[in-house]
């Protein structure tokens, strides 16, 4: 009868030989079953899995993270203030999905900002002694020498949204070019002839791309794109709130905004609201991230909504794939993932 608290014939705990040994394998086929390894037929996995309940073996993790040069510890490495990682959903709702993916294994998070110089100094001396097994690299911008520092470090790293259309590492990101050319014609399809966009931050690759969208959905619409309605944001409310007044008082015939972010829609709103501008009567408004501040704003934001959540599993799937290999994705040329999930436009009263 199968009993879970089997010792093992020293009379201690269960060794990983005598897992083996019941099972009918080799010590390397247990190591791989225990380790997710694919590279095991399902009647062995089944064979091994059987005798680990049998025995009641437990896993030395520590001692199978040190044979393995192994730490266990993945780092989401956020190169942005600690101040616009609590304001903004975007970064709660990625660390959100990430820490779900993980739950089931063994994995501890690191949560790692570094904003500053002397916060990249500090987190190059710890990445360059090995302390993790991976990164997860959040909010990258184009000139960030981070990414850079990992492929030579040769740290299995994922990337939210590429630097560019050349990303050497692996990445995830969404439809920045899809949602943005997807807001320009829901805003058109309203009759709106006058569309102004406030940019995110343009260091950021996703912002080019969301600005690339709001310019081939215009022309494509036969309207003329006038640079000067294109008003650089940085995704924040303060930098919303700049770009409104600014396009305000340069264009006050605009008839609708299309922001870079909800955030930057909030203070974009509160700008148009303190100058007499009824949304969307006056000027219809369009956010992107579908975030909670969508929802809670008056009137409820029109906004593209992308999978947040489902970004952040899908770079920790990547990730512990990178590891597993062992080689970074930079080095894998055309073997390299680069993974881009949808968006959809949510229609609310703003629009």
């Amino acid at each position: 009868m199968a009993s879970h608290g089997v010792r093992g014939r020293s009379g201690g705990r269960p060794t990983l030989e005598e897992v083996a040994a019941r099972a009918g394998v080799g010590r390397g086929t247990v190591s791989r079953v225990i380790n997710g390894s694919p590279r095991v037929s399902d009647a062995t996995r089944t064979a091994v899995e059987a005798a680990v309940a049998e025995l009641g073996y437990v896993p030395n993790t520590a001692a199978r993270a040190l044979a393995a040069n192994r730490t266990d510890a993945i780092a989401l490495v956020v190169p942005e203030p600690e101040t616009r990682f609590f304001a903004e959903p975007y970064f709660s709702d990625m660390l959100k999905g990430v820490g779900s993916e993980l739950s089931d294994t063994e994995m501890q998070l690191l949560l790692i900002f570094a904003g500053s110089d002397r916060e990249r100094e500090r987190l190059a001396q710890y990445l360059a002694a090995h302390r993790v097994d991976g990164v997860l690299l959040v909010s990258v911008h184009a000139d960030d020498p981070l990414p850079d520092l990992l492929t030579q470090l040769e740290i299995p790293a994922v990337i939210s949204g590429p630097r560019s259309a050349a990303e050497p590492l692996a990445s995830v990101d969404s439809d920045n070019y899809g949602g943005a050319r997807s807001a320009v014609e829901h805003l058109l399809g309203r009759g709106r002839g006058r569309i102004a966009h406030i940019t995110g931050h343009l260091a950021v690759y996703g912002a080019q791309r969301r600005v690339d969208g709001y310019r081939d959905a215009l022309r494509e619409a036969g309207h003329e794109v006038d640079e000067a309605l294109i008003e650089p944001g940085d995704f924040t409310e303060d930098g919303g709130r700049r770009a409104m007044a600014e396009l305000l008082r340069r264009h006050p015939d605009i008839d609708a905004v299309f922001a870079a972010s909800d955030v930057t829609a909030a203070g974009a709103g509160q700008v148009l609201r303190e100058a007499g501008r009824r949304i969307p009567d006056d000027v219809a408004l369009v956010g992107y991230d579908d975030s909670a501040i969508a929802r809670h704003m008056e009137p409820p934001l029109t906004s593209v909504r992308q999978p947040i959540e489902e970004m952040g599993r899908a770079m920790i799937d990547l990730l512990l794939t990178e590891i597993a290999d062992r080689r970074p994705a930079a080095s894998r040329g055309l073997e390299r993932h680069q993974v881009v999930l949808a968006t959809e436009l949510v229609e609310r009263r703003s629009s």
